[in-house]
């Protein structure tokens, strides 16, 4: 019995071994490809755990938007108005500015007639932060400025949403030293925002 397990698996991994080959020959993986693959020897140590965890997230969800944020429930008898006044009392704490809100379900309503459950965005940034995480990468300007999403869902419950910063810092090669400790500290200061919004904690 254990020789044919054996015997299965390594059928399998054979199996495995000619899907590869076969790809790589149908669709060219070629040196340019393996160049690319070096990369991965400047990656960030944590981008491994990054990417499982957000496999594990995407498999258990099978939604894709799911696996790229963070959220938390807001605490049972917190209102919006209740939430959004911790958020921006935390921000400033921290010297953040609060760079804009969008009503979002106040126009939908607006424009439909129609009452609509709550969802809101707000949008914190510290610019000098912001400036040399472009100065960096251009593409970094598609996480800015930081947005938290404040969501009523179908069942009534509040949730506040970000984008997870874990796949910006570490999700490829290593950051400069000082540019890594800002961005770390803005992920930080966006997830206490959001921790201490969901709980009325001023």
């Amino acid at each position: 019995m254990i020789k044919l397990i054996w015997n299965l698996l390594a059928l399998i991994g054979l199996a495995m071994l000619a899907g590869i080959i076969w790809v790589a020959v149908t669709y060219g993986f070629g040196m340019q490809n393996i160049k690319d693959l070096q990369n991965l020897k400047t990656f960030d140590p944590m981008s491994p755990q990054v990417y499982m965890d957000m496999t594990k997230s995407l498999l258990a969800s099978g939604n894709g938007a799911e696996a790229t944020v963070w959220k938390r429930p807001v605490a049972e008898g917190l209102s919006p108005t209740d939430v959004e006044e911790t958020m921006r009392f935390v921000a400033n704490e921290h010297n953040f500015k609060n760079v804009g809100e969008l009503p979002l379900s106040d126009q939908v309503a607006a424009m439909t007639g129609e009452d609509q459950r709550f969802w809101k965005i707000y949008m914190f940034c510290n610019p000098l932060t912001a400036a040399k995480m472009i100065d960096y990468s251009d593409a970094f300007s598609a996480y800015l400025p930081c947005r938290i999403a404040l969501v009523e869902d179908k069942s009534g419950q509040l949730w506040l949403y970000t984008l997870n910063m874990d796949m910006m810092i570490h999700g490829g090669a290593e950051l400069p030293p000082e540019l890594f400790e800002e961005a770390s500290q803005v992920k930080e200061i966006i997830l206490d925002i959001m921790n201490r919004g969901a709980e009325g904690d001023f």
